[in-house]
């Protein structure tokens, strides 16, 4: 069988893409939705990592060489539209679009067989897959008070999380100069007093919180390597699971030099793309464990090539998701599939993944989602929704 074609023969060239949509969903400009139709009636989606006004530059680029193709070859179609992002070097308006694709062709792919794409990427290691979800700590991390009515939220979260993120961005101006963290800026310093503080602050958390939720520290690229690991030292009596995102985020020596002397898990991914980006992480021993997004990665095919990739260097995988309910269900069939995978970032407290566009919703119990197990990504899409909360257009 042809490895560009992984399915039954007889379904070779017997459905063709047709046309590629993006819609951009009403207040959440981060993302938006793509839609593959096809020439069979049946459709798939998935979610970009841009705006729908950039992912249209390049679909309006790249769209033609894809439709009139076979809507299940999805390696080569992931292939060819790889190949265009190495030709012209737009990594960050590309890959993003082809992860939108990717997922959708998946989506087809496995209405077409009456399967989850879980089942058809590799078969299921899970039936549900834990969730984290991001908060911003107590309202003041020096009141005992106001620590507790934090922690006391967390646990009353009807879904039941076990896990939580979140950074000190809290603390400026309150304990830390205003202007001690500039997030995506290169190589920030912390001084030794402001470190303290962060430590003081992290384990009154940890008091309020008790040790029955796991904590994760959160960065933004934004720390030179001392202050990197001197973040490490501070929250080390925490026992986090990791601190995410230290250093800036192209791969350096500075990582290696991290993870070599840091007193916990150092993690990160969220912002690369490509497997062989990944890669020198994991060559260099510069992690613990990664974090693709796949609304960035090149969809469920490129989520695959990486986690292959971490398997080989034993290494957990953990997504990263700020996207919308579509790119959810899509990280739990891939969740499902790769055997070492271990959470997905979520972010169905903030309200703004839009359940209600699927008459399935969303499942999670005791900070476990349910995978879905209808065919294809197993969304059933209520047009009358979507017309209301898509910007310019109609499903």
């Amino acid at each position: 069988m042809d490895n560009n074609f992984p399915f039954a023969e007889s379904e070779k060239n017997r459905i063709h893409i047709t046309n590629i949509k993006v819609y951009q969903l009403k207040n959440h400009g981060i993302q938006s939705i793509i839609k593959v139709e096809t020439d069979a009636g049946v459709y798939g989606i998935g979610e970009a990592g841009l705006p729908a006004i950039i992912v249209q530059g390049y679909l309006d680029f790249m769209k033609d060489s894809l439709i009139g193709q076979d809507a299940l070859a999805i390696e080569k179609c992931y292939a060819d539209m790889i190949r265009m992002r190495a030709q012209w070097h737009a990594h960050w308006t590309q890959n993003p679009t082809i992860s939108g694709i990717d997922m959708a062709l998946w989506d087809i792919a496995g209405k077409v067989f009456n399967r989850p794409v879980s089942s058809l990427l590799t078969g299921r290691f899970r039936d549900e897959i834990q969730l984290y979800v991001n908060t911003g700590g107590p309202v003041d991390w020096f009141d005992p008070s106001a620590c507790r009515d934090w922690a006391q939220e967390m646990r009353a979260e009807p879904h039941g999380f076990k896990v939580i993120k979140f950074g000190f961005e809290a603390l400026l101006g309150r304990g830390l100069p205003k202007d001690a963290s500039h997030p995506g800026f290169l190589s920030d310093m912390l001084t030794q007093t402001e470190l303290k503080i962060i430590r003081q602050g992290y384990e009154n958390c940890r008091d309020a919180l008790g040790w029955d939720i796991d904590i994760i520290i959160h960065c933004h690229n934004e720390w030179d390597l001392p202050s990197a690991l001197g973040i490490a030292e501070a929250v080390a009596p925490i026992k986090p699971l990791w601190i995410e995102d230290a250093l800036p985020v192209i791969y350096s020596d500075t990582w290696k030099a991290l993870r070599q002397s840091s007193p916990v898990r150092v993690m990160t991914g969220e912002k690369l793309e490509h497997p062989a980006e990944f890669l020198q992480f994991m060559m260099n021993e510069a992690v613990h464990a990664i974090h693709p997004d796949l609304a960035f990665v090149g969809g469920l095919t490129g989520g695959r090539k990486i986690a292959d990739l971490a398997e080989l260097f034993y290494i957990p995988v953990i997504t990263h998701n700020v996207g919308s309910y579509i790119q959810l269900v899509a990280n739990a069939h891939f969740g499902a599939s790769v055997r070492n995978f271990v959470m997905s970032e979520n972010r169905i407290p903030q309200g703004d993944l839009y359940a209600e566009m699927s008459e399935e919703g969303i499942t999670v119990i005791d900070g476990k989602m349910k995978v879905p197990a209808k065919p294809g990504l197993g969304i059933t899409i209520r047009p009358e929704v979507m017309n209301k909360i898509i910007e310019n257009g109609k499903w």
